[in-house]
């Protein structure tokens, strides 16, 4: 999926130029669904301070009542390349995938994570998230927001009155607690940037899932997997934030889209019609108890992201713990790996050898040259999804400078950072270098590390640095000139980790002390 990033920041400046465009606007409300739409409208919206604004997630889609999810559907190359699958079945699968047309997909990849980041952030209406697109209690959320927008301006609340430090870590409680797409890393600080706050970095994101437990059992985390309309039916965004008001992990004071603070929100909630008709219809039409779904504190599962450093990662990276297999994880809830590297510089390479049977159980799979500078920071789903389905997938982790689709799941470790083509060491692991991984789910501390012949890290770190870059590290020969120059001013904008996103400050000083230096002053 290329330059999808990079495309994420020309929405958004696209959208802020409509807005613009407007000059007796008095408020804005915007409707956004997908993995890159949605991000790009909560950077737009985020950037009106001075303007009241409401958010209409798109919903999701609804599962097909004899099919495949869109996340499973999309591994039906491998499974045929492997024999698992005949090509009659993946044609067949390939059409049925979707049970409704619009909305985001089934599982809680990146468009689900991104609308419940976005009502825990106040900027939408209460149990907004996650609806079922173009249905009736859509089509009524839309209508209630364009009321809201009214009352918004009406009252005189801004944006910057509903996006402060508290709503952002609210929004970040909530992705630990649903167990989000790791891509809300990118897009989070890039939604705070906007809105003038700190964007948060690693130690932010790592102290919060230390400290909030996963409650909600959805696609693709399980254990038993229910897609996004169930946790919508079972109460939600703000179903879950009553399970974390009372364990006292939420920030209640401040303000949202309804013109209503969190607690006066959670308040109605509790008491509502609406929560009580959709938890009995899920429990009576669907057989389906919502306390299985979206779970209490005294029934909460394990922490889900983790950030693990290293001589291959020392800026950091992430990986969903609570993804990689069970069968895999030592009793003590600590996954211990090491293997031999096989290195990729492209994704169709990585594919290929999946195909042709050249990865094996035991295998670290190494993609690098793939961050910003390499290629935009694709999405690399098609490895990831391809080792879900294999029987011996599981037995393979990767690493990897891109970022993965918020469906993935397994041993996967992505924002490896520096990037290969910043210099990073990942750029310099050859095939055949012993790679060791440690993932402690319990505590979520993690560390990515070369070996040298005698185990150790440390030595491993002295061949590292005695090591050139690879001969085949480069950047796409087809990238634009227009993704390469995105990816140098993301550069020296704080990276991935910093948002991707351009903090002019930085530029203009960079460019500013380029100018000095080429004339000698």
């Amino acid at each position: 999926m290329f330059d999808s990033l990079p495309y994420r920041n020309d929405a958004a400046m696209v959208l802020r130029r409509l807005i613009r465009s407007l000059p007796t606007r008095r408020g804005v409300v915007g409707v956004a669904t997908c993995d890159k739409g949605l991000p790009a409208m909560m950077m737009a919206l985020a950037a009106q301070r001075t303007l009241p604004t409401v958010l209409v997630p798109g919903g999701v889609t609804l599962m097909p009542s004899d099919g495949e999810d869109a996340g499973k559907v999309q591994t039906i190359g491998a499974r045929f390349a492997h024999g698992q699958i005949t090509l009659e079945y993946a044609s067949d699968m390939g059409c049925r995938a979707c049970g409704s047309p619009g909305g985001g997909c089934q599982f809680l990849g990146t468009a689900a994570t991104a609308q419940v980041v976005a009502e825990a952030l106040g900027m939408t209406l209460p149990h907004a998230a996650l609806a079922p697109s173009g249905h009736p209690v859509w089509l009524d959320m839309a209508r209630r927001s364009g009321r809201a927008i009214l009352d918004l301006e009406k009252n005189g609340w801004t944006t910057s009155q509903v996006l402060t430090e508290a709503s952002l870590e609210n929004a970040m409680v909530l992705h630990a607690a649903f167990g989000g797409s790791t891509n809300l890393i990118l897009h989070l600080p890039a939604v705070a940037h906007q809105a003038g706050l700190r964007r948060p970095v690693s130690a932010d994101w790592a102290r919060i899932n230390k400290n909030v437990p996963r409650l909600v059992d959805a696609l693709p985390n399980g254990p038993e997997n229910f897609p996004t309309v169930i946790v919508f039916m079972a109460g939600g965004v703000p179903e879950v934030m009553l399970h974390l008001r009372k364990a006292g992990l939420l920030h209640t004071g401040v303000k949202t889209a309804s013109g209503q603070t969190l607690d006066q929100v959670l308040d109605w909630w509790e008491q509502s019609e609406r929560r009580a008709t959709l938890r009995r219809q899920l429990a009576g039409r669907e057989g389906i108890d919502p306390s299985r779904v979206i779970h209490g504190m005294d029934h909460k599962m394990a922490s889900t992201v983790c950030f693990p450093t290293g001589n291959l990662s020392p800026e950091g990276s992430v990986i969903k713990a609570t993804a990689i297999d069970p069968s895999v994880v030592d009793d003590d809830g600590v996954y211990r790996k090491r293997g031999p590297a096989k290195v990729f510089v492209t994704e169709p390479a990585a594919i290929a050898a999946i195909k042709e049977g050249r990865v094996a159980a035991g295998d670290i799979m190494v993609l690098c040259s793939r961050g910003p500078l390499g290629s935009g920071m694709e999405e690399t789903y098609q490895v990831t999804s391809a080792l879900k389905h294999l029987p011996f997938g599981k037995q393979v982790a990767l690493l990897t400078d891109a970022r993965f689709s918020g469906v993935s799941t397994g041993a996967c470790v992505g924002h490896i950072s520096p990037e290969a083509l910043a210099g990073g060491p990942i750029g310099r692991v050859l095939d055949g270098d012993l790679i060791e991984i440690i993932i402690d789910r319990n505590t979520l501390e993690g560390t990515v590390n070369l070996l040298d012949e005698n185990g150790s890290p440390a030595g491993g770190s002295a061949l590292l640095a005695a090591r050139p870059p690879r001969p085949d590290l480069r950047a796409d020969a087809l990238i634009p000139d227009d993704t390469r120059l995105w990816a140098a001013l993301v550069d020296v904008s704080g990276g991935s980790w910093g948002g991707a996103v351009y903090d002019v400050d930085a530029i203009l000083k960079v460019i500013a002390a380029g100018k000095t230096a080429l004339n000698g002053v």
